[in-house]
């Protein structure tokens, strides 16, 4: 393991986010079924599995599946899913992410994404980032998920960076927490009332200042 730092990226809602598109897939799923969801109801989905998601909608709507009929509506689900992603551009980056990954690939620090999704490794290819990237772990990769810390940790080791010299951009408190027990610098993306447990909070990219990034990576 070498002394440099390391820097990993989650990706839904820190470089990319696409809880909108999950909620244009669940809501076409519940007006096919007879009845419409809300943003407000959707924030009750985060972080939530796609089979309990697709029971919490059922209930919502008050509507009675057959075994069959629900795994039929969970692929469609999916398929919508992947349809709207699949229209991602450079666009779809969320503002302030591409500097900082610039300033780190132009002062040769090693950057990993360290995802759940298994849409990952497509999602970079879009946006135009997959080549940036030294290593990526996604939802393919690993078996448990945050806040157990397999995946920085496992993408740590591929960029042969020692947990404790790694930095994380993560937005949500699973994510933190997995940075945190995987001993590594913890900065939360979002709102610090939420995100407490981070070392550092930043309510998007954009109000981190270069400096600060510089600190990190060369102390």
């Amino acid at each position: 393991m070498s002394n440099s730092k390391g820097v990993i990226f989650d990706l839904d809602g820190v470089i990319v986010d696409t809880a909108k598109f999950h909620f244009l897939a669940w809501r076409k799923l519940a007006n096919d079924l007879g009845f419409d969801i809300t943003e407000t109801q959707n924030e009750e989905l985060k972080g939530v599995s796609r089979v309990k998601s697709l029971e919490i909608i059922l209930g919502w709507g008050g509507v009675t599946l057959t075994e069959d009929e629900f795994m039929e509506q969970m692929a469609m689900k999916n398929d919508n899913y992947l349809s709207y992603i699949s229209g991602m551009t450079k666009s779809d980056i969320l503002p302030g992410v591409s500097e900082i990954i610039d300033f780190l690939k132009e002062n040769d620090i090693p950057i990993a994404l360290g995802s759940a999704s298994k849409n990952a490794r497509n999602i970079l290819e879009k946006v135009g980032l997959y080549q940036s990237f030294d290593a990526i772990v996604d939802g393919n990769d690993v078996s448990k998920a945050k806040p157990n810390p397999e995946v920085f940790l496992s993408a740590a080791d591929q960029l042969n960076v020692a947990p404790e010299n790694c930095v994380v951009f993560e937005d949500s408190v699973a994510g933190i927490q997995a940075a945190n027990l995987a001993k590594m610098t913890s900065i939360g993306i979002g709102e610090e009332a939420v995100l407490n447990e981070a070392d550092h909070v930043f309510t998007d990219f954009t109000e981190i200042e270069i400096d600060f990034i510089k600190k990190l990576v060369t102390k």
